[in-house]
């Protein structure tokens, strides 16, 4: 049998032999490995393109809501105008003055001594029937005209003498006007 240390011996023989072997330096043709570039392109090319629809998309949806809320705002102004107009006809049909004018057109008349009925159910006052007689003649009472359409009168007093002064210079002044006058007509 071999010693071990014939063994060791040949097996560092190999080892350094391998050694030598790879620490050799050879000349090795570079492979280049290119990505393929159409693929790139094409996604590059596929998200501008969706970015610029969905660009355009967002930028239709807002302006058919501002279109939208324009609409809106301009119902809203219409029926505004409609309610204050409507609120304006309501007031004129509550009016007590126009209410007692188609009560009298009915033939309804106002006691003379009228009779209340309260909330527990008492009379107070003495009920008695309304005669024609009793008829009230309603007339409208003019508008009031606000303060500001009725300001009041400003008088002013315009002293009536004349000096013989100012009546002197008025005559010169009428007389040079006169022969400048005639001066530029001819």
């Amino acid at each position: 049998m071999s010693s071990p240390a014939v063994q060791l011996r040949s097996r560092v023989a190999h080892i350094g032999e391998a050694a030598v072997e790879r620490a050799r330096l050879s000349v090795v043709p570079r492979n280049r490995v290119r990505a393929p570039r159409i693929p790139f392109v094409t996604l590059v090319s596929l998200v501008l393109l969706g970015g610029v629809i969905g660009l355009l998309m967002f930028n239709t949806s807002m302006q058919q809501a501002s279109f939208a809320a324009s609409d809106l705002e301009d119902q809203a102004t219409t029926m505004a105008a409609r309610e204050q107009t409507l609120r304006r006809e309501l007031d004129e049909l509550r009016n007590p003055q126009r209410i007692a004018e188609q009560a009298q057109r009915m033939g309804m008349v106002v006691p003379a001594a009228p009779a209340f009925l309260g909330l527990d159910g008492k009379v107070t006052g003495t009920p008695t029937p309304a005669t024609p007689q009793d008829a009230l003649q309603l007339t409208r009472r003019p508008a009031a005209k606000p303060a500001v359409l009725d300001p009041p009168v400003t008088v002013v007093e315009v002293p009536a003498t004349v000096t013989p002064d100012a009546t002197a210079q008025t005559g010169q002044t009428e007389k040079h006007g006169h022969k400048k006058g005639k001066k530029k007509n001819r």
